[in-house]
């Protein structure tokens, strides 16, 4: 560690005011889309300084919500603390990070760290399945740089339940956190827990962490913490921690699989306050409890004929309403948001009355817009690129609405949040009406089809570019029972036998049936 001054260690332990560093970054990177760069970020969440600390007191804010949830904690805990605001860059999920844009990011992490002083804590917000152009675990990185720059100072760290976790990462921090719900709701909740664990860490506690990763990458559809083998797990987690003192928290981190690294698989990260060996104890038994149910991590999902032929009961009215999910097409784990084999399976099925969303396609959505309200346009859909998932169509349209972007989320992932579509329309293509978007968003928040004055509770039949967040914004349209994950697909398809791995750490299962492990 760097040599540090008197201060830090002395008075600044025991000052009244307690100075934290903020650093967040999220990206969860899909190998197989476009690399991520700069204006990636800029478009979404790029605050340094102070502008952080605004942007996370504000009451809908644009930053990642677990700095909202940390800032009022600590407000609560410790009314005199002082926010040492780094920078915090998030982008929407996309491919690998431009190697330069991530080198330059961390250097000037580096430079406002040792250019804040000593800090008596740091707070690390990240997304934890990041790779770069060059490196398999920038989020590593990022996390031994922190450590660097702060010296013995308590260093927690907060990341989202599909991250591929590293040794560098638990190696680096004093307490690690994930998400605990999938639909993600906690974000706030987990903010504020990182900044309980903090507060008891600057006040003198001790802690110890501990990693087990096995040879299990299941698909994110099977990673729900509603029902499930992965629901059980947490369950099981939730339980232990209430019950064993000395654990301060125990994640159980599913990862991401589209991550295709080297350090892919679901991860038990285990702090204790009573010994390393404890930590070590917690995570193997709960990573054995995993391992035992891993054949349960396999699930079927629906056809593209079986989902027209519900689509069509529904709305023939022989069954209840149905969602559907187009699998393989996710904006919210780097899918592009325009393939359209569901698309096409809809309006060549005459299912009348449905609503799809969110279309992403920035040349339709600038036609629409600017044709306005009520106009009759020809709707080209992929002009400006199709690929091996999405062809290039045209229908005749009628533009029902448009909008500008900016919306605050209702529900889900997105309630309370600025969450900005871009320049949008929704257009009828003869009974079926689809939302189309200029920036890249998952389709997680029935607000999407409400800002255009559409009423979900009347659609007999929805169907949404999400892999999972969907559930928790249109359950109370869509109960599980008529929720259907559609076999479509796309840079997300979760049927795994039909993605071409190069990195997973092989064997493993559910992709090699044989893979083997023991504590």
């Amino acid at each position: 560690m760097p040599k540090l001054p008197l201060a830090y260690k002395g008075e600044g332990s025991n000052r009244m005011a307690k100075r934290v560093a903020l650093i967040g970054f999220h990206l969860e990177s899909n190998a197989f889309a476009a690399p991520t760069g700069p204006e990636d970020f800029r478009r979404l969440c790029f605050l340094e300084g102070e502008a952080l600390t605004k942007e996370a007191r504000k009451a809908a804010p644009a930053c990642p919500l677990e700095f909202p949830g940390f800032f009022a904690e600590m407000d609560r805990l410790a009314p005199d603390w002082v926010p040492v605001p780094i920078l915090c860059a998030a982008a929407e999920p996309g491919g690998p990070i431009e190697q330069a844009f991530f080198d330059a990011c961390l250097a000037k992490i580096e430079g406002m760290l040792r250019a804040a002083g000593p800090v008596d804590g740091a707070y690390i917000c990240n997304h934890g399945a990041m790779t770069a152009t060059e490196t398999f675990d920038p989020d590593g990185e990022l996390y031994a740089a922190v450590r660097r720059c702060v010296g013995p100072a308590a260093v927690v760290a907060s990341v989202d339940l599909h991250a591929n976790i590293s040794e560098a990462m638990v190696d680096a921090v004093d307490a690690f956190v994930s998400y605990r719900t999938n639909p993600h709701v906690d974000q706030r909740e987990r903010g504020a827990e990182c900044a309980r664990h903090l507060a008891e860490l600057m006040a003198g506690a001790r802690s110890h962490t501990a990693l087990v990763r096995l040879p299990l990458t299941p698909a994110s559809i099977t990673l729900l913490t509603a029902s499930g083998p992965y629901a059980d797990l947490m369950a099981a987690a939730d339980a232990r921690m209430a019950a064993d003192g000395d654990l301060m928290n125990l994640s159980v981190v599913g990862g991401f699989v589209f991550g295709d690294t080297p350090k892919n698989g679901v991860a038990l990260v285990a702090t204790s306050r009573a010994s390393r060996d404890h930590a070590r104890a917690v995570a193997v038994e709960f990573a054995a409890r995993a391992w035992a149910d891993r054949r349960r991590f396999v699930k079927k999902l629906t056809s593209i004929p079986e989902a027209i032929d519900l689509a069509r009961d529904a709305m023939a009215g022989a069954r209840t309403p149905v969602i559907f999910a187009d699998s393989g097409d996710n904006p919210g784990g780097g899918g592009r948001g325009c393939t359209t084999d569901l698309l096409l399976a809809l309006l060549e099925g005459g299912i009348a009355g449905a609503l799809f969303g969110v279309f992403i396609d920035p040349a339709l959505a600038a036609d629409a817009v600017a044709a306005g309200k009520g106009a009759e346009i020809v709707a080209r859909f992929n002009r400006a690129g199709a690929d091996e998932f999405g062809v290039a169509f045209e229908r005749r349209a009628r533009v029902l609405s448009v909008h500008p972007g900016p919306v605050v989320g209702r529900r889900g992932i997105y309630k309370g949040r600025q969450v900005d579509l871009g320049p949008n329309a929704a257009l009828d293509l003869g009974g079926l009406v689809v939302i189309v978007a200029s920036k890249r968003k998952q389709c997680a928040d029935p607000v999407f089809f409400e800002m255009h004055g559409l009423d979900v509770a009347r659609a007999k039949c929805v169907a949404v570019k999400s892999r999972g967040h969907f559930r928790a914004g249109f359950d109370e349209f869509f109960p599980p029972e008529r929720v259907f994950e559609v076999d479509t697909a796309g840079l997300t398809a979760p049927v795994l036998e039909r993605i071409k791995f190069r990195n997973l750490p092989r064997p493993v299962f559910p992709l090699d049936a044989d893979a083997q492990w023991a504590p």
